[in-house]
């Protein structure tokens, strides 16, 4: 027994209350444009792709198979903590990924209305329609899970949050790859 269960709690109770602020967020951003010919383009598509991949992260099951701990309840309990804790934590990981791939969409609309200035496209617009793209796509491919763990571990930290067990990246992976998409 190692006395630490509370702090597992409470980390978990962090966590969980972090991915439900997220999912507001996510759910919140709109995924489809006013105007039916900007269906296509690469800010919608991509805040489209973050509206299933909210909705996965939300829907998918949860891990609830637990190793039988030796030690008695205490250290069950510890086991079971364990794996909320991987749950929760690999949900937020998503999530923030997700809130950060359409943070950059909203960008690319932003820079795209200002370009356009309510304004149909036309090849005036092509040079400066193009740059807002390879804008969105340098975002996006920045947005790694390595950058996401690291921008979560460091705002945990700087909350002075309990993280002495907080799952591996690698973990995280593994976990949502066990999880894969039904779209």
């Amino acid at each position: 027994m190692d006395g630490l269960n509370q702090y597992r709690t409470e980390r978990v109770a962090d966590i969980l209350a972090d991915f439900r602020n997220l999912q507001y967020y996510i759910a919140a951003v709109p995924s489809e444009p006013e105007n039916a010919e900007d269906y296509y383009t690469e800010g919608w598509a991509a805040l489209r792709q973050c509206a299933i991949d909210g909705l996965h992260i939300l829907n998918c099951a949860a891990d609830v198979t637990v190793p039988q701990a030796n030690g008695g309840e205490v250290e069950q309990q510890r086991a079971e903590l364990k794996q909320i804790l991987l749950d929760a934590f690999s949900r937020r990981h998503e999530g923030q990924k997700i809130y950060l791939r359409q943070a950059a969409a909203q960008r690319w609309i932003e820079y795209r209305n200002s370009v356009l200035q309510n304004q149909p496209p036309n090849s005036s617009h092509r040079r400066h329609l193009r740059a807002c793209d390879e804008q969105l796509r340098g975002e996006l491919s920045r947005i790694t899970d390595e950058y996401v763990y690291q921008e979560l571990q460091t705002s945990d930290m700087s909350m002075g949050r309990w993280t002495a067990e907080d799952p591996s990246l690698r973990s995280v992976q593994r976990w949502v790859r066990a999880r894969p998409q039904t779209t």
